[in-house]
């Protein structure tokens, strides 16, 4: 059985660490070199960074932030926000990214997601999938895909997406939930699930998560990794203590 990934995410707005509630309110939340080198020292299985103002803005991902992470880590580095070209993706990767994420700009073009995969490989290209409760006239839940740092809702369905985008090419899904970002709510599991049966590619879970119990909720809905911002950043939760609870509910870690 694959052991179970625990990753730390950076939110990073004009070189520091951010934190809001659906991706709104941000609030000052540390320097992104200090964060990261603290979650290696935790035990942190990888890390994420995404620039949460880079789209919204019309730029690309600050570089330096990622060069300067990149020296203080040697775990996985995923990077996300602005990237809308191969050129994108290139000059991250070449800043130290292992893997790019993308989200807006694979939604206004699919057909990126197979250039990404053709250039770097399957395993260097993820999908960043934002997903908002839809209002339904039945009890069956769906979601939309919500682009722009959830600015925009796109009407499209996110499962559906989902499929289309791991046949041109994504190889990992980062799968965050619009309507739990931030709120410690909980991972939606709905979600995962509906994700994790249409699709056989990795999947990180994002979105509400407050305590061990909800990581594990996500491990157990189907989740290959889950990721964490608020707890790991103001200091209730550490990455170690985390995967420690984790193993002795029986799931598989890296301890």
């Amino acid at each position: 059985m694959l052991k179970a990934r625990v990753i730390p995410c950076l939110d990073v707005k004009d070189g520091r660490v951010v934190k809001g509630i659906r991706f709104q309110g941000l609030r000052d939340a540390g320097d992104p070199v200090e964060q990261a080198a603290r979650y290696v020292d935790e035990g942190a299985d990888e890390l994420v960074i995404l620039d949460v103002s880079a789209t919204p803005e019309g730029r690309g991902h600050a570089v330096t932030t990622v060069e300067a992470v990149r020296e203080v880590i040697d775990i996985p580095l995923t990077v996300g926000g602005g990237v809308r070209r191969v050129e994108d993706a290139e000059a991250l990767l070449s800043a130290g990214a292992d893997k790019v994420a993308v989200n807006s700009a694979a939604v206004a073009e699919p057909a990126l997601l197979t250039r990404l995969a053709d250039k770097f490989g399957k395993q260097c290209t993820i999908l960043a999938l934002d997903a908002a409760r839809k209002d339904q006239p039945t009890a069956d839940p769906a979601w939309e895909v919500v682009v722009r740092s959830g600015k925009v809702r796109t009407g499209r369905d996110a499962v559906i997406w989902a499929k289309e985008a791991e046949a041109r090419g994504a190889g990992e899904i980062l799968l965050t939930s619009w309507d739990r970002d931030g709120t410690g709510e909980g991972y939606d599991v709905a979600l995962l699930q509906a994700i994790r049966a249409a699709v056989s590619v990795p999947m990180i879970a994002s979105g509400g998560a407050a305590h061990a119990e909800h990581l594990a909720e996500g491990l157990q809905a189907g989740a290959d990794a889950v990721l964490a911002a608020t707890i790991f950043h103001d200091g209730h939760l550490s990455v170690k203590g985390v995967k420690a609870e984790l193993a002795q509910r029986g799931l598989p870690m890296r301890l």
